[in-house]
């Protein structure tokens, strides 16, 4: 798998229905949410508030219509409350899980930042996957190349990886297998599908 990031193919587990493309897949592609107490509508990214779920594609475009069509009413089958902005809502916690997710692997031993110590992981073939972030300078990253059969991630900024690693930015990131690595890959993808197209915004940084 190439610097396109999608996460092996995983037949197993139980599978939904998303509202808006009318696609069933399995859970881990999906956005759950939840009508909470006062009819507004939830994103669950744990997946573990209670009620019925509601599943939207991990992706902006089927999130915002399925605002615009009303979908949430016609799946809970009463009116409900849409909060303004709420794919950016789900963009913000589907990041902060992976960041959050990131920092666990660190803490276990599973993942390291900065241009050399990524380089050597790369080298010695302990390296899973390749973290790089969106708004580091082109010809930097460039020089690492994503781990063959492994991953990459290229959609977090420095920022977030910072927070990832207790830092203030980070550009490289690498991590190894095992642990919550293919949890890290899939909610990444989940991210993926949600964040808006920032190329082109914002200074590049080292």
């Amino acid at each position: 798998m190439g610097r396109g990031g999608a996460t092996k193919d995983r037949s197993d587990g139980p599978e939904r229905k998303c509202i808006s493309t009318g696609e069933v897949q399995p859970k881990f592609g999906l956005v759950r949410f939840v009508v909470g107490p006062d009819q507004q509508v939830v994103p669950d990214i744990l997946g573990k508030l209670p009620g019925r779920g509601i599943y939207v594609a991990a992706d902006r475009d089927a999130i915002e219509l399925a605002v615009k069509k009303k979908l949430f009413t016609r799946a809970a089958k009463q009116q409900v409350n849409v909060p303004e902005g709420l794919a950016d809502e789900v963009e913000k916690q589907l990041a902060r899980r992976v960041v959050d997710l990131i920092s666990l692997q660190r803490k276990g031993g599973r993942a390291v930042a900065g241009y050399e110590k990524v380089k050597s992981w790369l080298q010695s073939e302990e390296a899973e996957v390749l973290i790089q972030a969106s708004d580091g300078s082109g010809r930097g990253k460039s020089k690492l190349s994503t781990p063959h059969y492994g991953h990459y991630i290229g959609w977090l900024t420095a920022d977030e990886l910072g927070l990832a690693f207790g830092r203030q930015t980070v550009i490289h990131g690498a991590l190894a297998s095992g642990g919550l690595t293919l949890r890290v890959v899939e909610e990444a993808q989940r991210l993926k599908g949600v964040r808006k197209n920032e190329t082109g915004k914002g200074q590049s940084k080292g």
